[in-house]
């Protein structure tokens, strides 16, 4: 599996006893943890034995210092170094919740830009499919991710897409084999309408439905649109299917769970499985990822148990 994930972030995440603007706070125990959607993705796909290549940019010295990080996890990263820095994300957790203070990335100069997508042409050879994950840097081709879809079809590979708004959109143009958005993501673009607060109602399983459909009129192969909780919408052979999510005992970490459904059904297309068996495969992998600390990160047992409960073998 390729992995076309362009932003690396660094997350740092700690726990306050009560997050008060305008105090000097001390926060207990820092997790610092290198992040994005594609190495969740990569993340994923390790902990189901699949072999994985991530292509990233990689900014300044703390982008090296990243690098370094995901390469003593085991993961493999195809590294384009680019000026700047790479940005960081503070999680602060109180008990109302999760506050999130995410910086920008850096501009990509001339020239970066070549480099990924050379990187990548240079890796689709070795691959079945390609994954395309998670938004763009400032100064990126908007088409990027369409380019990366024809550029994987000419190589013979499939490509799977999980973005939103304008990389979604390039990447329909080209015809991708599945895209799999979240909810939000998709009414984004169908409607120009986003609702981040997704309640696992029927409401939410008619929209995703509907969206589903949509995005395989506007140009995908097959749909997989993610409704948090309640479980995936999925269009696929002219055919829309609801995949309700299985319960979990315990959610420890929501982040990342739809990066472990694209790994999943990724994987599962590497192997000729079908999309709609590929899709309860993802449901069933991102219900186990949510019960793990570390974003993308799974346990295959408890997959395959939650996979049971869906009916599947």
């Amino acid at each position: 599996m390729l992995i076309a994930g362009p932003n690396l972030t660094i997350d740092r995440r700690s726990e306050l006893p009560a997050l008060r603007p305008g105090e000097v706070l001390r926060t207990g125990e820092v997790t610092v943890t290198p992040a994005g959607k594609g190495l969740n993705v990569a993340r994923a796909a390790r902990a189901l034995g699949v072999p994985a290549v991530l292509v990233a940019f990689v900014p300044g010295y703390t982008g090296r210092a990243t690098a370094a990080l995901i390469a003593e996890e085991g993961l493999t990263l195809d590294a384009v170094v680019v000026g700047g820095e790479i940005p960081s994300t503070a999680v602060m957790i109180d008990p109302a919740g999760a506050t999130v203070f995410d910086e920008p990335r850096p501009p990509l100069a001339a020239g970066d830009w070549r480099a990924l997508e050379a990187t990548l042409d240079a890796a689709l050879p070795d691959h079945d499919v390609l994954v395309c994950s998670g938004s763009l840097p400032p100064n990126s081709p908007k088409e990027g991710f369409g380019l990366f879809t024809r550029h994987a079809r000419a190589a013979g590979c499939l490509t799977v897409v999980d973005a939103g708004g304008v990389a979604l959109d390039a990447a329909l143009a080209a015809h991708p084999a599945v895209v799999t958005p979240n909810l939000a993501e998709a009414e984004a673009l169908l409607y120009v309408r986003a609702d981040e607060s997704l309640d696992p109602s029927q409401d939410a399983r008619r929209r995703a439905e509907a969206a589903a459909a949509a995005l395989v009129r506007a140009g995908a192969g097959a749909a997989i649109v993610t409704a948090a909780a309640a479980g995936a919408a999925v269009t696929a052979d002219g055919e829309t299917t609801w995949v309700a999510a299985p319960r979990v005992d315990v959610v420890r970490n929501p982040a990342g769970a739809g990066d472990a459904l694209t790994a999943t059904v990724a994987a599962a297309l590497e192997t000729g499985i079908d999309v709609l068996t590929a899709a309860r495969r993802g449901v069933a992998a991102a219900a186990a990822s949510v019960e793990r600390p570390r974003p993308g990160d799974l346990d295959p047992a408890r997959m395959a148990a939650l996979l049971n409960e869906l009916g599947e073998p």
